[in-house]
């Protein structure tokens, strides 16, 4: 038998909740129904935010992505003495 919840939310979160439902093929009330079942299962409440960059880091890895595509600014391998104090000597 399904019943009716009925929760206070910030309208905010809930239209990003449910674009994010929507993207994933779910209905927010599928979401919010997992996130129970798992609640009754392991008995603990999780609280994870997701890993985000900064938008600078962010630039510094498409330039780094950027510089990779274009072979530019990477340092050759080098697995000898003799060739790592070539390579400190040209610096």
């Amino acid at each position: 038998m399904k019943t009716i919840i009925n929760i206070k939310a910030d309208r905010e979160i809930k239209k990003k909740a449910q674009k994010i439902a929507d993207e994933l093929g779910l209905s927010l009330s599928a979401v919010i129904n997992a996130y129970l079942r798992q609640f009754i299962r392991n008995r603990e409440i999780y609280f994870r935010l997701g890993s985000t960059m900064s938008p600078e880091l962010e630039r510094h890895l498409e330039e780094i992505e950027e510089d990779i595509k274009k072979n530019r600014n990477i340092s050759r391998t080098v697995s000898s003495e003799e060739g790592i104090k070539k390579r400190f000597s040209s610096l």
